[in-house]
This record gives structure tokens, sequence and C-alpha cells, in this order.
């Protein structure tokens, strides 16, 4: 990996395992966390659901500050806004304010999470942001398997309050700095104060569908991957054989990721989305239509891979459609309804598995994705003809 693209990325990876792992804190010290303020586990756990609302909902503005300021000084802000968010966490006394510090850290997630980070890749890389977000992605999937560990064992030394400030002080002490000294600067990132960029952006059929296909992908994969255990003990199978399945689902997800990176630069996010579209509603429909432990682990490894896949598509799709400029803003538009769409898919298929059972839910995921692999295949045939339009506008549309 040539120099200018290694020292953002590593030092990017960083801060996004630390910006995520301090807030994959319910699933861990969730009890703790409940008993302490009176609330139940369900409650505890709405936290992580308020996190992708809020941050859906404050995306769109970010469009403006990228261009504004560039995605490095809004991850800068929004990590003090973490850090705050983290110390209400730590003195929170009862559901209100339990509530008011998971709203503050949809704030921090916004401005930190993801988003800024791949807009920050594409100011300082352009065309060559789709293979450094490919390998943020994989350093960024190990955020939950290193902090839940950590966040155990800090817990049973300090307490739930204890760990959480010691995160707080980890954004301010550690990824505050990085962002300010350890990531180099855009090098054609507005300068503070700078006329914003304009408006009038290209929102049109393209994006709708961007936004239609993406959002029945990830409503299947982000739903599937919370109920997957319930599921697979729905269809008979053990405790144990569940888990391992539901397990092998994320490891899969590394071989969907390493394949697409795997092509380079020899095709783009509008057809890695494609492919992995297509591959999805085939592992769903080996799950509906098969049986036994074959049909599962085959489910299980044409799933992981698309997801793991069609997860750098999310990011890469908008650079088919968006020059350097407007893709910041794109991605930021994009979240709001994505957001969402993930926020409601657990509860939704939750309530399905219980009312249709196995599979029924089943059923609901194949149609999703065979919707998400239509509207694909109508997003190909707007794919822009390749050349540099004005900043703000699609290509070629």
């Amino acid at each position: 990996m040539k120099p200018d693209i290694a020292r953002p990325v590593a030092v990017l990876a960083v801060i996004q395992v630390v910006a995520w792992g301090v807030i994959s804190l319910p699933p861990v010290i969730g009890a703790q966390m409940g008993s302490s303020l009176g609330l139940d586990l369900p409650t505890i756990l709405v936290g992580s659901s308020l996190i992708m609302v809020v941050s859906g909902l404050a995306s769109p503005p970010l469009g403006q500050a990228y261009a504004r300021f560039g995605a490095r000084r809004v991850m800068m802000a929004g990590t003090l806004v973490g850090a705050f968010g983290l110390v209400l966490l730590a003195l929170a006394q009862g559901l209100a304010s339990y509530v008011l510090a998971w709203i503050v850290l949809g704030l921090y997630g916004a401005a930190v999470l993801t988003t800024s980070a791949y807009a920050y890749l594409n100011e300082c890389l352009g065309a060559r942001a789709k293979g450094a977000i490919g390998l943020l992605m994989l350093a960024t999937g190990l955020a939950t398997g290193l902090f839940w560990p950590i966040t155990a064992i800090l817990t049973v030394q300090l307490g739930w309050r204890g760990t959480v400030l010691l995160y707080a002080l980890l954004l301010a002490g550690l990824v505050l700095p990085l962002l300010a000294f350890g990531l180099p600067a855009a090098r054609d990132a507005a300068a503070p104060g700078a006329a914003a960029a304009p408006r009038a952006l290209g929102f049109g059929a393209p994006f709708w569908l961007m936004v239609a296909a993406i959002g029945f992908s990830g409503f299947v994969t982000f739903g599937f991957e919370a109920v997957a255990i319930s599921l697979f003990r729905s269809l008979g199978y053990t405790e144990q054989a569940s888990i391992a399945v539901a397990s092998a689902l994320s490891v899969l997800k590394v071989g969907g990721r390493l394949l697409d990176l795997a092509g380079g630069e020899r095709w783009d996010g509008l057809t890695t989305a494609v492919a992995a579209g297509g591959i999805m509603p085939l592992g769903i429909a080996v799950l509906l239509l098969g049986d036994g432990e074959a049909a599962v682990w085959l489910f299980a490894g044409l799933f992981g891979v698309a997801s793991g896949a069609f997860a750098i598509a999310r990011a890469t799709m908008p650079l088919v459609f968006y020059d350097k400029a407007a893709y910041g803003a794109a991605l930021a538009r994009l979240a709001l309804p994505l957001n969402l769409a993930y926020a409601a898919s657990p509860p939704i298929l939750a309530a399905a598995l219980v009312a249709t059972g196995p599979r029924g839910t089943i059923g609901i995921a194949l149609g999703c994705s065979l919707a998400a692999f239509l509207l694909l295949l109508l997003l190909m045939r707007l794919r822009p003809v390749p050349h540099a339009g004005p900043a703000g506008h699609v290509r070629g549309y």
C-alpha cells in the first residue's frame, strides 16, 4: 500500500475501532447499568437504537459541514461531544438522564462514526478511496471483538460508571489528538469559513434508488444478525449449533469484504452491490427451501459473503454517481433513511418471528432481498457516463 494511503487508513482504523468500541456498552454491562438505574434490560438496550435514530437525523446537515470545514474537523468536534455524552452516561441516575446521554452520543455518532471517516478518505484520496474504505471496514469490524472483553474486565475493576468515564477520557486523550495531529489534513478540504458547496445536489432517481436498495438490503442483513440465534432455534437447531452458525455469519462477512478488496479498481461499488445483491436472495432461498445442516451452512456461506461485500458497496456505490465534492453530502443524506431502516429491522423481524414463525420471517427477508436486487438492476441502467461533472452534481446525469 502506498504511504499516502497507508497513513490515513492506519490512523483512521485506530480512531474508528476506539470510537465504536467505547459505545458498544449495553450488550456487555447492560445488566449492571439496569440494576444501578432501576431500568430493565430492554430499556437499557434502547440506547443502541437511539444512537442510530439520532445520528441518522443529525447526518443530513453534515454534508454542508464537510464542505465548509472538512471531515477531519467535523470528527474533532464530534469527539468532544462524545466525551461529554459518556460523562453524562456515567452520571445518569434514571431513565431521563440515561436517554439524554444516548441522544448526545447519537450526535457524536453522526459526526465521528463511519460516514465522516469515509468522507475524509474521499477528501484525501478521491477516486482511490474505494480500496481504502474497504480496508477501514475490515479494521472497524474488530471493534466489538476487542472492546467487549476489555469492557467486561474493566467493569470488574472500576464498575460500569468508572469504565464509562475512562472511555470518555480515551476519546479526549487518544482519539482527539490522533484526529488533530496524526491524521493528515485533506489536501483540498475547505478552509474554515469557506463558502459552502452548492445546495442543489443531484438527488434524483439514482439517489432514491440507492436509498431504497440499500435500505431493503440493510433491513435484511441488520435484522437477520439480530434475530439469527432465535431464528435457528425456531428451526429446530440446538442452542450450540444456532450460536455457531450465527457467529459464522460475522466471520464470513470478512470473506466478502476481502473478495471486494481483491478486485481493487477492476470493479466499482455498484458492480459489487449487484453481485452481492444477487447472491443474498439465493442464500436466503436455500434456507427457506432447504432442509438439514448442509442447507444452513450453505446459507451462512452465501449470506455472509454477500452481506460483507454489500457493506463495502453501501459506502462506495455513491462514488459511482457523485464526484469528490458531492460524495460527503450524498453519504450524509443517505444516513437518515438507512439508519431508520436499520433501527427498525430487529424489532420488526423479531415480531415476525413470533407472529409468523421462522419460515414466515425468512420469507419476508427473501422478499426484501429480491426487491433490493431488482432496484440495483434498475440503478445499473442509470450508471453515468464516466466524466468529471461539476462539483455538487451527479456525474454524467
